[in-house]
């Protein structure tokens, strides 16, 4: 365990013993002497209602001992009670997981669509509470009300799904910094946090189903030759380039000065893009095709900074698209966010997301494009739905970090009649492990900022897709 993980009880915070603290207060303990005996009271916190389908529900949360340090993970079994809201019998075991761990992770299916069910999650006979965080405690929400309910399809049959993520950051060392070392962040040396989160997805996507992988951008940490080559060694296990998966970059990924073994961009020779040489030229669109769905992908990074921009001939390139078949199904996807609303509520303002202008006039194209339905975001590390500014039917949609909590991707299931989609996070132990450990990140603010609403994580949009196959 390294410093900066000692410093905080395995990453969680003092805001988040504190929460844990309060949350002990209400609840049932197991002393040493009872059932499943501990030595100490057992608290069950952090649960989160996470991923809910028309037919599927995933809840997770950690149990924790006090000890001379502090809040401690602690092994624990896994239980969640189910049942119909408007049963009269009380819910009962619907999933049960005697295999010990502080990292808990329930996927229950074989739910009905639409229907509402009371839940309780248990841990050695201990009811587990959400943290005190506004995502989880506001009026309404499944973790306040021990109620949810699940999505309602689209008509139609299936017809694909596509996975969504970003910012894996690979060649990271130190997790949840803002400005130089500030605030204090988490690091894990072995194996490399980005490599384990990485990994983790990959698992988890042909499990589930995916068929193309959407990455919006920082793949690297600074795009190093070698990050830039690991990555993409590894992204070459699961799928091929430009087929089964593909990239845009993100401000991480843009050229370096310095970088002496790779070449130099020919508009700025101080410039190097080691980039370039595993994936795309800079400020090049992408585009592919799939059973009449249209995939476009934006390279919105600027030379130097953080902020986003797309130059003139990309632009160019993509108004052309849109206009020879302005009613084909489109998604598009690219690092930075787009929308006023966008810009106004990330901690580092306006200049983080893309520029006025340059957003204006994709908007305004998007109005003259009817077909284009979503436009995939990344680079805020958070689960969030903005407004679109001008009159589009389009959802902007910005998806939280693979790299840390929570840790996971979006799947965009297509339908005949609209598409769902749905946030999941990735379950390896390791994976656990490390989502836990970075609930800590920012002072234990972070579960506010990036985990998004249920409504933000899952949810329906009917549109017409009967033309594609």
């Amino acid at each position: 365990m390294s410093r900066d993980q000692r410093a905080t009880c395995c990453g969680l915070s003092r805001r988040s013993l504190l929460r844990a603290a309060s949350a002990a207060a209400l609840l049932p303990v197991v002393r040493a002497g009872s059932a499943g005996a501990q030595p100490n009271p057992l608290i069950a916190t952090d649960l989160e209602v996470v991923t809910i389908t028309e037919s599927s529900v995933i809840l997770t949360w950690t149990t924790l001992t006090p000890g001379p340090a502090g809040l401690l993970p602690t092994d624990a079994g896994t239980e969640v009670l189910l049942g119909p809201a408007d049963a009269t019998r009380a819910p009962a075991t619907a999933f049960a997981d005697a295999e010990p761990t502080p990292y808990h992770y329930a996927e229950l299916d074989g739910l009905e669509p639409g229907r509402t069910y009371r839940f309780e999650a248990r841990s050695n006979g201990v009811r587990a509470t959400p943290a005190l965080t506004l995502t989880t405690l506001a009026p309404g929400t499944p973790e306040a009300t021990g109620e949810f309910t699940t999505l309602v399809p689209p008509p139609g049959r299936h017809l694909r799904t596509v996975a969504l993520a970003n910012d894996v950051h690979y060649g990271e060392e130190v997790s949840g910094l803002l400005v130089g070392d500030f605030p204090p962040g988490f690091r894990q040396d072995e194996p490399p946090y980005p490599e384990v989160m990485l990994a983790a997805m990959l698992d988890d996507l042909r499990r589930r189903g995916a068929e193309k992988l959407l990455l919006a951008g920082d793949l690297t940490s600074e795009a190093k030759p070698a990050e830039a080559r690991a990555v993409r060694a590894r992204l070459d296990g699961w799928g091929r380039f430009g087929h089964d998966y593909l990239v845009t970059r993100g401000n991480h990924d843009r050229p370096h000065v310095g970088y002496r073994d790779c070449p130099a961009l020919p508009s700025a020779t101080d410039h190097q893009d080691c980039w370039a040489e595993q994936f795309t030229p800079r400020q090049q669109l992408i585009e592919h095709e799939t059973g009449g769905l249209r995939i476009i992908g934006l390279d919105t990074s600027e030379l130097d900074g953080s902020g986003g921009s797309i130059e003139r001939p990309q632009f160019d390139r993509l108004t052309e698209l849109l206009r020879a078949d302005p009613d084909r199904p489109t998604v598009l996807f690219g690092h930075h966010p787009i929308t006023i609303e966008s810009g106004l509520t990330n901690p580092a303002g306006p200049g983080f997301v893309l520029n006025r202008a340059d957003s204006a006039e994709l908007q305004d194209l998007y109005t003259r494009s009817p077909g284009v339905f979503l436009h995939h975001s990344g680079h805020t590390h958070r689960n969030r739905r903005t407004r679109p500014d001008a009159q589009c039917a389009v959802e902007f949609l910005e998806v939280a970090a693979v790299k840390e909590y929570p840790g996971g991707y979006c799947l965009l299931r297509l339908y005949e009649g609209g598409y769902t989609v749905n946030f999941y996070k990735t379950r390896t132990a390791a994976a656990r492990r490390w989502s836990t450990i970075t609930r800590g990140e920012y002072f234990g603010l972070v579960p506010d900022y990036t985990s998004g609403t249920t409504a933000d994580r899952n949810h329906v949009v009917l549109r017409d897709f009967s033309g594609l196959s």
